[in-house]
Order: structure tokens, then sequence, then C-alpha cells
């Protein structure tokens, strides 16, 4: 658990360089969820909250002598204007004016967080190579932290931390207790990357290696050399999600990059696509890609290689959504004297994660969000299947969102937040019964069995077209004509369509509603 004194004797660190209005004015009982204090020139301070709060301080202005005497009592910021404060993990970042001078400063209050990773800890302990995803903010760095802790100390992996900007073991020569016995090589500048990538790996022998944002192609080179020599990798990079990643001509690399390959006439007609299509070009270097969606939410693609060549043809891409409990987050500051984290003996962590997992063999209610599809018939068929789903009105609870194609052109909001929030998307073209029940057995995947009411019962329209076909054989095999039994407008044009497949003739006979096809040559 939290120890309040430890966490105090570490925040004193960072208020001792602080100006002295600043210290005075702050709210010291609400500090626990600040993860920022702002000073400008020529504006009062501000106190950032994790939940996005802003407070102004009651007090005078920034100025020139209150930078002075940040910066005096700092070591001199480095070429991406970041210094900390040595044996903490705390960052003060510079703004300059145009003549290099600092105008304004960004204090951010580093701590240690544990838990964070209690949802995929046996995804971390496979021995395979991860990316992470994820806007800034959502707790990347502190992951990385947490899985260097994780694998050095349980695992006894060698362990190196390539430490662009001091993000992940704090500032100064002793990496922070926060990565347990983990190694870390410190990056003079963040154009050397690359090259402490390698040196790491030349030098050090390496079981694991673990960098913060990969955002270069030549640094995505060097993941991929450092892969290929068999050393796992914890990494993180720019963007948001897998797709976006795939579109990044810079570091499409670290999924296998991807190339423009022209088909043959037969394959592109099997795979009903267009003749040149874009396709996985290698490897990739990662095994297993998450993107976090926000501090408590992942989504896991277990398997990149799958998980891209499926984004890349169209096709529907289920990843595994895991959430982190709340009861598993401790904000903790490690001693310096102790060379490792100490663990609760009292509340010992509990590691268990709630899943929604898309497996066969355990059927969870499925929450399924609509968007302008006629509800009644949705609920008329979960309750006619025995479906274990519900109908829910809020899309960011949803695990499957059902929408009609119609209404979803032009990027709906409602659609572009179920992306956000990479939930999956299936779209009817009427609200017909049978569109709409082909549609659901899709997206909840049901196979003939899964449901008991589903036995003995066929879809209309499969059992329409089942019999065009049958009437059409019996043309090809020497019948005059064949007449079907009457159908809707909607079932008939299907049928329509099939019969002129096969260069047949179909008319529609009778009234309604009784009226029919038959089928000539």
């Amino acid at each position: 658990m939290m120890s309040n004194l430890q966490f105090q004797n570490d925040l004193e660190r960072l208020l001792a360089v602080m100006p002295q209005k600043v210290v005075e004015n702050l709210p010291c009982e609400k500090l626990e969820d600040v993860i920022e204090i702002v000073l400008d020139i020529g504006r009062v301070p501000e106190v950032r909250h994790s939940g996005g709060k802003i407070d102004k301080l009651n007090c005078e202005a920034v100025n020139d002598e209150d930078i002075s005497f940040v910066t005096s009592h700092l070591q001199e910021f480095t070429h991406d204007n970041r210094s900390g404060i040595p044996g903490t993990l705390h960052r003060i970042s510079a703004i300059r004016n145009r003549q290099g001078k600092v105008v304004g400063l960004t204090c951010r209050i580093g701590r240690v967080v544990t838990g964070t990773i209690a949802c995929i800890k046996d995804i971390c302990t496979q021995g395979k190579s991860i990316l992470f995803l994820g806007p800034p903010g959502v707790g990347k760095t502190t992951k990385l932290r947490e899985i260097s802790r994780l694998v050095a100390d349980e695992l006894g992996k060698r362990v190196v931390i390539v430490d662009t900007s001091n993000e992940i073991a704090g500032d100064g020569d002793v990496p922070h207790p926060a990565v347990g016995s983990a190694r870390r090589m410190q990056v003079p500048q963040p154009e050397f990357q690359k090259d402490i990538m390698i040196e790491a790996v030349e030098n050090h022998t390496p079981e694991v290696i673990v960098v913060d944002e990969i955002g270069t192609e030549a640094e995505a080179q060097a993941a991929r050399t450092i892969a290929e020599r068999g050393v796992m990798l914890i990494a993180t990079a720019h963007g948001n999600c897998l797709e976006s990643l795939i579109k990044n001509p810079t570091l499409s690399d670290l999924v296998g990059g991807i190339q423009s390959v022209t088909l043959g006439d037969d394959e592109a007609k099997r795979r009903a696509s267009q003749k040149t299509v874009l396709e996985r070009e290698k490897q990739p270097t990662f095994d297993i890609v998450i993107e976090i969606l926000d501090r408590n939410t992942l989504a896991v693609y277990k398997n990149t290689s799958e998980a891209v060549d499926y984004i890349l043809r169209g096709w529907p891409i289920r990843p595994e959504i895991r959430k982190v409990e709340q009861k598993d987050i401790d904000k903790v500051i490690i001693p310096e004297s102790k060379p490792e984290v100490e663990k609760p003996q009292d509340n010992k962590m509990n590691f268990s994660f709630s899943r929604q997992k898309y497996v066969e063999q355990a059927k969870p209610l499925k929450k399924i969000y609509l968007y302008a599809v006629s509800r009644t018939i949705v609920e008329k068929l979960i309750e006619r299947l025995n479906l274990n789903a519900e109908i829910i009105r809020n899309v960011e609870d949803a695990d499957i969102v059902i929408a009609h194609k119609n209404f979803a052109k032009g990027g709906a909001k409602i659609l572009s937040t179920a992306k956000e929030y990479r939930v999956q998307i299936f779209y009817v073209k009427t609200n017909s019964m049978a569109q709409i029940q082909k549609v659901l057995k899709d997206a909840l995947d049901i196979q003939p069995g899964d449901v008991e009411s589903l036995t003995g019962y066929t879809d209309e329209t499969e059992k329409a077209l089942d019999e065009a076909k049958a009437g059409i054989k019996k043309i090809l095999d020497g019948a005059e004509m064949v007449d079907l039994e009457p159908q809707t407008s909607h079932i008939r044009k299907l049928q329509h369509e099939l019969i002129e497949q096969y260069n047949l003739q179909g008319k529609s006979i009778g009234e309604e509603p009784n009226r029919h096809l038959r089928i000539e040559r």
C-alpha cells in the first residue's frame, strides 16, 4: 500500500526546487492526484490534476526570478529540453523563446504505480516481444517500468532499459528502484537512441530490451535487428491503434510492413477483391500488439501477423479486451535505500483481471448497440434464438455494434466513437428480419447447435435461395420451367440475381401475397 511518509519525502525533493510562493500556496492535502505544476512567465502558476482539473494558485504571476530559481537547482537541460531530480521520477521540461531563454516550465510529478499490468501479466511472462500503442498520457511508460521490474526480478532475466529521456528509470546515475534489478543505458540525445539500442545488444548480452517511444525509421530498423538476434523487445511507439501504425510508412516495419501486390485473375476472383491489393511484406518485429485505450483498458492482439493480414484484407478482427481492476492499482514511492520493490504483506496484490474474450467455450453476455437498426426485430431474434445478449444504450459499453449501412455514410459520430473503443461494427443492408438475423449470427459467431432454439429453424432467405438453386438445377438438367414458392419482393429480387448468374430467365407470376418466380430457359 502507499506510504504517505514515502510520498511526502519524495515530493519534498521536488518542492525544494520550487519558488517559495508556489510552495506556500499548494493545496498540500490534494497533491496525491496532481500530475503537473506549470510555471509560465507572466501567468499565475497552475496545478494540473489527473482527472483533467486545473487549479490556479492564489499568488502573484511567475517572473524571471522564479524561473531562474528552479533552473539553478537543476542539472542542465538536455537537447530535448528535459531535466530531472536525481533519484526520483520527477521530470522538468522547459519552454524557450526564440533566443533560447527559458520562459516556461512543466514540472511533472513522478510516481511508481503498481498493478497497471495485472491484467496482462500472463502475456508479459511468455518471452514474446510486445509493442504498446496509445495516445500520450495513458500510461505507456508506467507499464514499461513495471514490466521491467517484473521480468528482471520475478523471472530473473537480463534486462537492459534504453532510457532516452530518463523517463523509465528516473534521473541521475543510479536507476530508480522501481525498475528492480534491470540495468539502464542513458541516451545523450534522442537522435542517438537507435545507436544505443544496437550497442545494448552488442555489448551487454541482454535477454530483454525495453525502449520507450520508437518514432523513426532508423529506430524501427534497429528494433528489427534486435528481434532477429533472439532478444525479447518491449517497446512503445507513436500511434493510437494498430491500423494507424500499418498506414504509417515510417513505422509500419514494426508490424511487418506493407507492399502492393498484383493478383492473377483467378486469385482476385477467389478473394472477391481488386487485382492490386496491399499485403504484409515480412514477419512483424513484435509478436504481440497491445493498444492502450485508456489507463485501465487494453486491447490485445495476440498474433500480430494474423491481425495485420485481417486488417489489410478488410476482414473483421476482434482484439481481446482486458481491464485493470482498480483494487490492483497502488501508487507507491519506493524508498531509495531498498534495492527492490517492497511487496505488500497483508494485502497481497490480486492479479485477477476481467476479460471480454471472444472464445467458444464460454458464452458471456454480449452487449449490443444498435445504430439505425430495428430494435423490435433484434429483440425478437434474441428471444427466438435464446441468445445470451442484450441491447444497450451506450456505445462505450458495447461489445459489438450493428449499424444500418445506408446511415453509416459520412462518418457518423457514434461509429467514430465505437472505432475509438475498438468495438466491432457489423452492417445490415436492410431492416428485414432475414438480413438482421444473418448479421446477428455473424456478430455473435453463432454456429448451428450453439443455441437450442436454432435447431429446426432455417433462415427464410437461405431457404428461398436453396429452393432457387434446386430449380436452376432442374432447368439445366432439361426441365422447361420451374415455379418457386411465393416470397416477398426483397427475396424475389435475390432469387432473380441468382437465376441471372446462370443465364436463365426469372419471371414474376401472380398477385400478392402469392406472387412468385418462374424459372425458364
